[in-house]
């Protein structure tokens, strides 16, 4: 491509165990080996309710995608990255990407906060386990990113931008997402593990 480099797709649903065993196996048939995993499929809800109206069929569907997809992808390539020679300062990088929803409520979407929350926590536990194996896991919390999951709300946010409610008043690009992977993909930060970073216009800023 473009940038020198060749891409290979696998289309696969990360809630299907086959699927993400696929996913592996077509990795190592075209590259031999893992050193990143980044977490980024996600779904939002179908149709946002209040919780008192949420549905286990909407719950379901989306804790299989956002958290037990994440969760057992990471399993999965964690012990691909152990059987692996270790190259360079690392065995390999985890990077899962959550949301602020993790830690911002909406009761439109309650599946999917809990969905985001489990995320930070997968995060934690595979950054406990692997971190003497140099293994180094991290998360990423995106804001209002313009993608087409957030087209829907398109003026609700662009109005939260001009009421000041976002110290950085403008839509996250995806770009702003990949230059926080690409961070923790470096060898910048080998002396922590487990961290996060908050891509969401300071939004969570306390102020008065």
């Amino acid at each position: 491509d473009k940038y020198g480099q060749s891409i290979t797709y696998v289309k696969a649903d990360i809630s299907s165990s086959s699927d993400r065993k696929r996913i592996l196996e077509c990795t190592l048939e075209v590259y031999g080996r893992v050193d990143v995993l980044v977490n980024n499929a996600g779904v939002s809800v179908k149709e946002r309710v209040d919780l008192l109206e949420m549905t286990e069929e909407s719950f379901d569907e989306v804790i299989a995608i956002n958290t037990k997809g994440t969760l057992f992808l990471s399993q999965l390539v964690a012990n691909q990255m152990l059987r692996q020679p270790k190259i360079g300062k690392k065995r390999g990088t985890i990077i899962n990407i959550s949301s602020f929803s993790s830690v911002v409520a909406s009761t439109n979407r309650g599946e999917y906060c809990i969905s985001k929350a489990g995320v930070s926590m997968v995060t934690k536990l595979f950054a406990i386990r692997l971190a003497a194996e140099k293994i180094f896991v991290h998360e990423i919390r995106p804001g209002v990113i313009a993608t087409e999951m957030t087209s829907k709300v398109h003026d609700r946010y662009s109005k939260m931008f001009e009421e000041g409610q976002f110290p950085i008043a403008r839509w996250g690009e995806p770009e702003d997402v990949a230059e926080a992977v690409r961070v923790f993909c470096s060898d910048a930060f080998l002396y922590t593990t487990g961290n996060y970073l908050d891509i969401d216009g300071g939004y969570q800023l306390t102020r008065i």
